[in-house]
């Protein structure tokens, strides 16, 4: 029973490759267990099977489906238009309970099957998410998980005292539901990104929390040849940013930073990844700055076109107010790129001053003008551009690999398993 391959259940209802984000992480454990020949099944939710049958990965064996029902459509639609804290925490929750729901008749007929004896729960990747999938007789692991964060001091107005309130009774909510649903006190490894979501679990003490980062590169896609690379003369940045158009990744001082630079005679330029409800704003302010034909709104684009784009820039910026976890940055590091980012939350885990600068966001008042700063200094010093993008490639080859990250699954898979 050692030897043998951990027969795996992957459980993500929200699995899709279309955005990104977490919802890719339980699709790159199932195509490279597949890939190595381990049994696995997937259990994804009805609205993605079009995505999902596209895959080459996909075999309508191995591939279960949640309905998709009025129920999921009146909580989604109930929850749209609330602030995205408030939505993933309390809505996500009860999507997440919804789905467990419908989900358990899939489970226990693949206990009973003997096609299962792990389960493995990737997502959601919040600590405070309840679970009940440690009733089917079978090991539970959860994670990587990687939350508990919150805007830095001064930035409060990022979000309304309602929105605060609804948070902090969230996440009191939150731990009566762990109670009721005691999955993540049961489990056989809760894994953690880092100690600061090992703080925010139910319950910290849990016998078997074991630190593993959620993110990881697949060099298939992340890979750029090298005469792709962007080699600008001193004085010029290409950036480029790729990620959602929200208030809290903070575009908006980006652009600000992008001006001041500009104003001391460095040509920076700024490509745009990604889109939003905010993007009309940011179009707005880029021409209120004067640098309206500096900056490039690309859109949302696929993986391949991303790639692409970073291959021709010359730095990543990403100076969030509340990143979690920042996969464009190993994505982007993964590239020889150095990045500037954000000296808050989930860039904190991945860069250091040898493969970026860090830039910390208090205090608020000058933060742009410290980004600008940092601009600067990339600008000015190709040299320093080229070694902080091949040590920012030994790290993310060393320690962010999907393959060696699934290569440490399969262990915790047996280690679960044989622990029983």
């Amino acid at each position: 029973m050692s030897d043998a391959a951990p027969k795996i259940l992957i459980v993500a209802p929200n699995a899709s490759a279309r955005f990104g984000g977490e919802a890719i992480l339980p699709l790159h454990y199932f195509r490279l267990l597949r890939k190595r020949g381990h049994p696995v099944h997937l259990i994804a939710h009805e609205r993605n099977r079009d995505e999902l049958l596209e895959l080459p990965e996909y075999d309508p064996a191995l591939v279960h489906f949640v309905p998709d029902t009025h129920w999921h459509r009146m909580i989604w639609r109930g929850f749209s238009r609330f602030p995205d804290r408030v939505r993933d925490l309390i809505g996500g929750g009860l999507m997440t309970w919804l789905n467990e729901r419908y989900q358990a008749r899939i489970i226990r007929r693949l206990v009973t099957e003997g096609v299962v004896d792990v389960i493995h729960q990737p997502i959601p990747v919040s600590p405070l998410t309840p679970s009940s999938l440690h009733r089917f007789g079978v090991p539970l692991v959860i994670g990587p998980m990687n939350g508990g964060i919150d805007f830095p001091p001064g930035y409060e107005d990022h979000e309304s005292r309602a929105t605060r309130l609804s948070i902090s009774l969230g996440r009191r909510f939150a731990l009566v539901l762990n109670r009721l649903n005691p999955g993540k006190h049961r489990a056989a490894v809760l894994l953690v990104a880092n100690e600061r979501t090992r703080r925010a679990l139910p319950d910290p003490r849990h016998p078997r929390i074991v630190t593993l980062i959620e993110n990881g590169i697949d060099f298939t896609c992340w890979n750029a040849p090298r005469q792709l690379w962007s080699e600008a003369p001193p004085g010029r940045l290409r950036l480029v940013y790729l990620g959602r158009f929200v208030d809290w990744k903070a575009i908006d001082i980006t652009l600000r930073a992008v001006m001041l630079a500009r104003k001391t005679g460095i040509d920076a330029t700024l490509d745009l990844l990604g889109d939003g409800d905010i993007r009309p704003d940011l179009e707005a302010l880029a021409a209120e700055l004067g640098i309206a034909d500096r900056v490039v709104f690309h859109g949302f684009q696929p993986q391949a076109r991303c790639a692409e784009v970073l291959a021709q820039s010359d730095a990543l910026v990403l100076n969030s107010l509340r990143e979690c976890g920042g996969a464009v940055v190993l994505e982007a590091m993964a590239m020889g790129l150095p990045v500037i980012a954000g000296a808050w939350g989930g860039p904190l885990d991945y860069l250091n001053a040898e493969s970026g600068i860090l830039v910390h966001p208090v205090p608020r008042d000058d933060f742009a003008q410290r980004l600008a700063g940092a601009i600067a200094t990339l600008a000015n010093d190709p040299e320093l551009r080229a070694g902080m993008g091949a040590t920012g490639q030994r790290i993310v080859r060393r320690d962010f690999d999907w393959e060696a990250k699934v290569d440490r699954m399969v262990e915790i898979y047996l280690e679960a398993r044989n622990a029983g």
